[in-house]
């Protein structure tokens, strides 16, 4: 292939093109027909649907696999596991958690907002949330730490994790280890939107569940959205994105090795490097040749692809200022500022899922360990959404409490409002009709 990079040179307008801030999910028309059908049957045919699409999807070879992992399996995995993989998943574990341990609200707060008036919130997990962990370009035991940890200590009841197996029917090993030494047990060998259907409805085997969590293909994407009414989807996280954005002090040798990390993620992903200096622009893509050169064969054709494709490149801006109102219209999923004040550039950013701040904080070590959740939102979704956290495995109920002597100056207020609205039985709640113990005075 072609070692083609995207360019385009915006040093002359302010306009920003929208075609440069679409992804592959923008549009998701296509792939809501084709998983419609496959959700239909894993509601109707439960675990047979699953086992089907399991030998048509992701070549399956045995027609009885079993569809949840089985002890066994959990044990073979630590024998097959590499000494310092396993140490690496360790490594992450205790980061992430520390990191999330520090986010759980408090069980509860209450002020009292007027004499007598108290009211608070109180934060309780969600009773069972599926965690789905993609397999489809390569085995990802860091997505099942990123997104069982702050389940765990949110205190979720029912934690599940779904994911792809391999053709031999088995689970990725990592997967495995990281899922039993966080203390997730119940692991389902199914994959894209025929796992989504099967959390959203339940099978056989399959509980179903409340909530779904974690990154997909636009086929995961779009099956969530047709089953938001099943099941809570989360946070929009669909195919990898990501912007580094320079000034003219970085070397361009490193801008392009990170350029390239989320840009290998598969063809579906986005990557721009956008920045105000010509030298680094160019400098850049004259860099990625030598690096895509070092890396395995198929990482380096999906980063090609994006890179030179419609979705990835580089973007020179007329100045800095401009530069930074493309990130914050693009609000990508991963941004890196790579520039003199990292840290001062923080202030101008209001759109990004994360944001990595200079040259000794490379995307790389956010995925992995740092302690953040690298499960964020993308296609935009950062103008609203939040990374994946503690507080999206626990929901909030407000509560309140009025002391007999502090009722009767807000019935009198409310009885205004309710009449107002005409909402007579409202008002009658709190009016004279309400038979309520008299207070003797103090």
């Amino acid at each position: 292939m072609p070692d083609h990079v995207t360019f385009h040179d915006l040093t002359q307008t302010t306009t920003i093109p929208e075609a440069l801030l679409q992804r592959t999910e923008s549009d998701l028309s296509v792939f809501l027909k084709r998983v419609t059908p496959i959700i239909e049957r894993v509601r109707t045919e439960g675990d047979a649907a699953l086992r089907h699409f399991a030998q048509a999807f992701d070549q399956v070879t045995d027609p009885q696999m079993s569809i949840k992992a089985t002890p066994e399996e959990f044990d073979a995995a630590f024998t097959s596991i590499e000494p310092d993989v396993l140490d690496a998943i360790k490594y992450g574990i205790d980061n992430i958690r520390r990191f999330h341990e520090a986010q759980k609200p408090q069980d509860n707060w209450m002020i009292e907002v007027r004499p007598g008036i108290w009211a608070g919130d109180r934060n309780v997990p969600i009773d069972s949330v599926a965690c789905y962990v993609p397999r489809g370009k390569g085995c990802f035991p860091s997505v099942v730490n990123m997104t069982t940890i702050p389940g765990k200590v949110a205190g979720v009841p029912r934690l599940v994790i779904v994911t792809p197996p391999s053709p031999d029917g088995t689970v990725d090993a990592g997967t495995l280890v990281a899922a039993r030494l966080i203390g997730v047990e119940d692991v389902y060998k199914c994959g894209g939107a025929q796992a989504v259907a099967a959390v959203a409805f339940g099978t056989e085997t399959v509980p179903a569940c409340a909530k779904i969590v974690g990154p997909g293909s636009p086929y995961v994407v779009a099956a969530k959205r047709l089953l938001s009414d099943w099941i809570d989807p989360g946070i929009p996280a669909g195919p990898s994105e990501s912007i580094i954005l320079t000034d003219d002090s970085v070397d361009p040798v490193l801008a392009a090795l990170d350029l390239i990390i989320e840009s290998e993620h598969g063809p579906d992903s986005s990557a721009w490097l956008v920045t105000s200096s010509r030298r680094v622009a160019e400098g850049v893509i004259a860099a990625l040749p030598a690096h895509w050169a070092e890396m395995d064969e198929k990482r380096a054709g999906f980063s090609r692809a994006v890179l030179g494709g419609k979705h990835g490149g580089v973007i020179l801006t007329k100045d800095f200022r401009a530069a930074v109102a493309f990130t914050n219209a693009y609000a990508p999923e991963h941004l890196e500022i790579l520039t003199t004040d990292p840290m001062a550039d923080l202030g101008r950013i209001r759109n990004a899922g994360e944001v990595l701040l200079g040259t000794a904080s490379p995307v790389t070590l956010c995925n992995y360990v740092l302690g953040p959740n690298a499960v964020l939102p993308t296609n935009r979704a950062a103008r609203t959404h939040s990374p994946l956290s503690v507080h999206d495995f626990m929901k909030r109920m407000s509560f309140a409490r009025v002391s007999p002597e502090a009722y009767p100056e807000a019935a009198r207020h409310a009885e205004r409002f309710a009449r107002y609205e005409n909402f007579t039985g409202h008002a009658r709640a709190v009016s004279a009709a309400r038979p309520m113990p008299k207070v003797e005075p103090r």
